[in-house]
């Protein structure tokens, strides 16, 4: 397998939140939620992410949930947040916070308030470098119409803006082409129904929603695939990949939290704007995850 070298590589969770029903943050459970995460394999959490439902989030709930992550980490455990923020100011302010925290890392859109050019993206970076901590780019194209091509991802690490990038456009030919540009840059797999190309291709990690229910599971699926050991990382990737589906969809939050309470976690309410799962769809989640636990997925 190749040498896990830097906070970022490895399997980081993009952690769920735990609510109460009353939609207030269960910190006590987090942190066991994080423990848990470590004790089960997985190399570091991205708490404050969309999985984290961190736009509902008041800044102090926010500040809370880096913190708790933090104390909760084993040595050698990573804590890398999400720092999104309307403007480059505010994400720097919550980078700047992170490193107070003792994070070792960030993860930073791209301006997503409005169709951004170069220059914009390239001056947002800039800003939130100015905290200090290696900066992970996130390109989700999808969600924020903003797109991290790989010339413009070959700028900003050449600037020594971004560290690593990950890569949600779900388009694999972008890892080949980033690492003819910037053969120093990371790709971290995000689009999870197509990690194991991306880490055949390269990626030093997978930023994942499914660990939450399947950690060891998971972790065994990117270690393979890293390895080069298509014989245990294929049948179990078509195992996974009914759910690894869910993250490109806009109910990934609660189809993730729906397979938690299934596989024994507490995944708990979302809150508004999500919505529960229609019918139809908790069905196909819950089939597909008593599948993947009937095949010895955990």
């Amino acid at each position: 397998m190749r040498a896990r070298r830097q906070p970022w590589h490895g399997v980081l969770v993009a952690t769920a939140l735990p609510m109460d029903d009353g939609l207030g943050i269960d910190l006590d459970r987090f942190a066991e939620h994080v423990r848990w995460l470590a004790a089960e394999g997985c190399h570091g959490v991205t708490p404050n992410g969309s999985l984290g439902e961190y736009q509902t989030l008041t800044p102090e709930e926010r500040r809370a949930v880096v913190r708790t992550a933090v104390a909760a980490a084993p040595e050698g455990f990573t804590v890398m947040p999400g720092i999104a923020a309307y403007g480059a100011q505010e994400a720097r302010r919550w980078a700047e916070d992170a490193a107070e925290a003792g994070c070792q890392a960030v993860m930073l859109l791209p301006p997503n308030a409005y169709r951004a050019d170069e220059r914009a993206v390239l001056g947002h970076y800039r800003e939130v470098a100015k905290a200090g901590l290696p900066v992970v780019a996130y390109n989700n194209p999808i969600d924020t119409k903003v797109d991290l091509t790989p010339e413009l991802l070959a700028r900003l690490h050449e600037e020594g803006l971004i560290v690593g990038v990950k890569e949600f456009s779900g388009d694999v030919r972008r890892a080949y082409r980033i690492a003819e540009l910037a053969p120093e840059l990371d790709v971290l797999a995000g689009s999870d129904d197509v990690t194991l190309e991306l880490v055949i291709a390269g990626a030093t990690g997978w930023i994942s929603g499914y660990p939450n229910a399947l950690p060891r599971s998971c972790v065994t699926l990117y270690e393979a695939a890293a390895a080069g050991d298509l014989e245990t990382a294929l049948p179990l990737y078509r195992t996974l990949h009914p759910l690894l589906r869910w993250d490109s969809k806009t109910e990934f939050v609660q189809a993730i939290k729906l397979s938690m309470d299934i596989a024994g976690r507490y995944g708990g309410p979302c809150r508004p704007p999500r919505v529960p799962l229609t019918e139809e769809h908790a069905r196909i989640v819950r089939e597909a995850t008593e599948k993947a636990l009937a095949a010895g997925c955990r």
